[in-house]
């Protein structure tokens, strides 16, 4: 958990003012995550493990596959059909894949106020659920100069719902798929 912690180090002040987690949490997230996963009661881990057929193993499997499969390409300049197959794959592992098979049933079962459940919580709360439904559903695109991805959510209800454009920079979506793979990396790792 030391490397992850030390890669999540360089957003502790985000963990701090965006998500309201303490000083020391902030800079051991990967730890203090893991720590509360493994304390969690039985039952409570029984329920994750049980929130779908594939196992925590298994997914762990994926992600550990999903970073070496990053961790090659970013060494390499394969060129613009593979950043954009990178920025797929990210988007699917860090918020689809995840969403309903770790934090939905983490955040449900996480003590009140705990760094597990304020990320968590942080990683299903719009715009990252907005951003994930519009990735799942095909509504997102480069923004022309590739700083970042336009995508589209729905917005308002009944006979108002209708889609809306809203932007994320790199910087936010790299933020949010650090925070998504370290907690799923601790969180698989301590059930």
């Amino acid at each position: 958990m030391k490397h992850l912690d030390e890669q999540m180090q360089a957003w502790s002040t985000r963990f701090r003012d965006d998500l309201q987690i303490d000083v020391l949490a902030s800079h051991t997230l990967a730890t203090t995550i893991a720590a509360q996963v493994a304390q969690l009661p039985t039952t409570d881990k029984q329920r994750v493990i049980q929130a779908t057929p594939v196992l925590p193993s298994e997914r762990l499997d994926e992600l550990k596959a999903f970073q070496a499969w990053m961790d090659t390409v970013s060494a390499m300049r394969w060129g613009p059909a593979v950043t954009r197959a990178q920025v797929i794959t990210q988007n699917y592992m860090c918020f689809i894949y995840l969403k309903d098979s770790c934090f939905e049933v983490l955040k449900e079962v996480a003590p009140p106020g705990s760094t597990l459940q304020k990320c968590c919580a942080y990683l299903v709360r719009p715009p990252i659920r907005d951003f994930r439904n519009a990735v799942a559903h095909a509504n997102w695109r480069y923004k022309p100069d590739f700083s970042g991805l336009e995508y589209w959510a729905q917005t308002g209800s009944g006979k108002r719902r209708r889609l809306s454009r809203f932007e994320v920079s790199q910087q936010e979506l790299d933020f949010w798929q650090c925070l998504a793979r370290a907690v799923a990396y601790a969180a698989f790792l301590n059930l």
